[in-house]
């Protein structure tokens, strides 16, 4: 079994789940759903280019038969880019606006306590994907309901799941976190984590990446930021949901497996970065979930803020086993049985 960490589908991912399992025969056996006379037109906007929830995305709308034309917008992880591509969305006027991340679903969508329609978008349905926790980041009140027009989809496994998996594969009483400042999901993950240390026994050594005059962090130490937690004697690291953290992380991942500092990575993009281990969202599938609330919205006539935010039902507990053996650190017999093991691709 791949997937070792499961929680209740709703119905919402129930319907989700019996539409999934359809991809390959709809691509197949011809339409699925009344087409429009002209393509559906979404626009996307990411925060660090393209990855596979696009992918996943553009899977689901093709296996479905739903015809669209995709509008890409990349700030390339820069958030002043935000108030032009709000500008751009509103000039190609879509009949749906898809956000990637917290950053870029905040500056397109605003805080529902603190929308701005001249800053926001606020007159085209939208939703947002790969957001770890969209109410502390207050993108919506609650997660049954965004109260605007608006729904989305998180990926992230509770903090207090992954942390009981990381104590599965090594106990340890003192845990290392570097993050980006401002990125408000790593921020949220980091007070979370904090928070069960207190309750649950174990204390944490935080890192931040210093933020330039701009307010863009500077990796260009991040070796020396994990070299001070080795120091601190940290015996795990934990890595938050973090797009510019990602894009280093090849490195710093390197770094800690020479330093032998095991990592657990709260996303795909991580593991497959190089962390020994993580319980993860698969990203194609959070882009195929994230589709299928479009298709919702735009051919099910569902207004946004009838349709739940929610999460993948099923989480895959990965181990990297080229990094297992590099740090003679092999996972417990008893994960052989439900983790997914992971060998180099090729």
């Amino acid at each position: 079994m791949s997937e070792g960490i499961c929680f209740g589908a709703s119905a919402g991912r129930r319907r989700f789940l019996t539409a999934a399992s359809g991809l390959a025969l709809a691509s197949a056996a011809g339409p699925l759903l009344a087409g429009a006379e002209r393509p559906l037109r979404i626009a996307i906007v990411n925060y660090r280019g393209r990855t596979r929830v696009e992918d996943g995305f553009e899977t689901y709308l093709a296996a479905r038969r739903i015809r669209a034309e995709i509008l890409w917008h990349d700030i390339a992880r820069d958030k002043q880019r935000l108030p032009g591509v709000v500008e751009a969305i509103r000039a190609q006027a879509p009949d749906l606006v898809v956000t990637w991340g917290t950053t870029v679903s905040l500056g397109v969508l605003g805080p529902y306590d603190g929308v701005d329609p001249v800053r926001h978008i606020t007159d085209i349905p939208a939703v947002f994907t790969l957001v770890a926790d969209p109410v502390g980041a207050r993108l919506v009140p609650a997660m049954a309901s965004s109260g605007r027009g608006v729904t989305g989809v998180t990926h992230m496994a509770p903090v207090d799941a992954q942390l009981r998996a990381m104590r599965a594969y090594r106990p340890f009483r003192k845990l290392g976190l570097i993050y980006s400042p401002n990125e408000k999901n790593s921020r949220l993950v980091a007070a979370r984590v904090a928070e069960l240390g207190r309750t649950d026994g174990f204390t944490v050594a935080e890192r931040t990446f210093p933020l330039d005059a701009d307010g863009r962090p500077d990796g260009s130490g991040a070796t020396g930021l994990l070299d001070a937690l080795k120091a601190d004697g940290v015996e795990w690291l934990y890595l938050p949901p973090d797009s510019y953290l990602t894009t280093l992380a090849r490195d710093l991942l390197a770094r800690a497996a020479e330093l032998g500092v095991p990592t657990f990575a709260s996303t795909e993009a991580l593991v497959k970065a190089g962390a020994l281990t993580g319980v993860v969202s698969r990203y194609e599938r959070v882009g195929q979930f994230t589709a299928y609330k479009a298709e919702q919205i735009l051919l099910g006539g569902r207004a946004p803020a009838s349709i739940p935010v929610e999460t993948l039902s099923r989480f895959s507990l990965q181990v990297n086993l080229p990094v297992a053996r590099r740090m003679g650190l092999p996972p417990p017999l008893a994960m052989f049985d439900y983790a997914e093991l992971l060998e180099p691709e090729g």
